[in-house]
């Protein structure tokens, strides 16, 4: 680490760079509320991937949620820089950056910020941040990963307890859908199957088997997924019987907030290893989450006393840090060998059903 002396700086507008997928950018609210507390009059601005802007909108201490397209029109590296440039007029006086990317290491030196804060890897962020600190990750947990771009500003561990905060609109519209759909008084389970990589993705034979379980028990059952997983979706509640009184299908109905708030009234949440896993437990939902080619050590699982994480020791596990396209062996057991017995058996407590 080099420049440690500007600790005690006041800083008065701070820029928090993290564009990378759902769950990294929840991980983030640790360090967002680290800043607030340490600096309660400077103006924090948070960037992430286009998309994911009204999930924060209601977040304490953030003045303002600024999108990235890096997908769409600010695909290129030019771009970047582009954006870079016109931060630099907008009066920041410190950047701290969470993505180690090249794009976002050239949005980082074009604003010229005075002090910049990353990570010293890879190779080029020595040249884009005033100020470069070790990752640890095979030290860390993600959130005390992250923290670590808070030493330089004398801010230590611990960190902040990982908090999301929604939009009162969007908490008022979840509680509406409760009371229209006469889910008051219900326990309710949620169940979202989907992910980013199909090898995170638990049978759906299985998840059909909780959903009918769950039903027979007299538990309102809501399954989300996103547009793409619709299918996957309308395949898992045929087989586990249908819709009807408790089983609820709303895949590619809900908006990303509007997702998070549903979540945010669960009694309990059954997910995979996924960014709605990290919509539940930082919102205090009792959770029960599946890892299969990823494993826990990796550092980036749910906490809390209401989180549990499955798995099975395997040889072959961890396969990657997000999980593949295809099992590498080729017989996916990391997923096949959690049983819905396990599962059920987890979830049940939570459900304050009777095992």
């Amino acid at each position: 680490m080099k420049d440690k002396n500007r600790n005690m700086h006041e800083y008065r507008k701070i820029g928090v760079w993290q564009t990378a997928f759902i769950g990294d950018a929840v991980l983030t609210l640790p360090l967002l509320a680290a800043l607030h507390q340490r600096h309660p009059e400077a103006e924090i601005h948070l960037w992430v991937r286009a998309g994911l802007e009204p999930l924060f909108a209601g977040q304490p201490g953030v003045h303002a949620v600024h999108g990235f397209d890096k997908r769409g029109t600010d695909r290129s590296l030019f771009s970047a820089m582009r954006l870079g440039r016109q931060i630099r007029a907008q009066g920041f006086d410190l950047w701290i950056s969470a993505h180690r990317s090249l794009r976002s290491a050239l949005v980082a030196r074009s604003t010229g910020i005075a002090t910049r804060i990353g990570y010293d890897t890879p190779w080029f962020n020595r040249m884009a941040y005033t100020t470069t600190v070790s990752r640890r990750f095979d030290q860390l947990e993600e959130i005390e990963r992250l923290h670590q771009l808070l030493a330089p500003l004398g801010i230590s561990l611990p960190a902040p307890q990982a908090r999301l905060t929604l939009p009162q609109a969007e908490q008022d519209r979840a509680e509406k859908f409760w009371h229209e759909n006469g889910l008051v008084g219900d326990r309710v389970l949620g169940v979202h199957p989907g992910s980013t990589w199909p090898t995170k993705c638990w049978l759906p034979e299985y998840f059909a088997k909780i959903i009918r379980k769950a039903a027979n028990h007299g538990i309102t059952v809501l399954v989300f997924g996103g547009p793409e997983e619709t299918r996957l979706v309308a395949d898992i509640i045929e087989k586990a019987g249908g819709t009807g009184r408790y089983v609820h299908n709303l895949a590619g109905r809900l908006s990303l907030v509007e997702l998070a708030a549903a979540i945010g009234r669960l009694d309990a949440c059954l997910t995979n290893d996924s960014g709605p896993m990290h919509l539940a437990w930082t919102q205090g939902v009792p959770l029960v989450s599946l890892f299969g080619p990823t494993v826990r050590k990796l550092g980036f699982f749910p906490r809390g006393e209401d989180s549990t994480v499955l798995e099975v020791e395997l040889g072959c596990r961890p396969c990657g840090l997000h999980g593949p396209k295809r099992c590498p062996k080729r017989h996916h057991k990391c997923m096949k060998a959690i049983t819905p017995d396990m599962v059920w058996d987890a979830l049940a407590p939570l459900l304050d059903e009777e095992l």
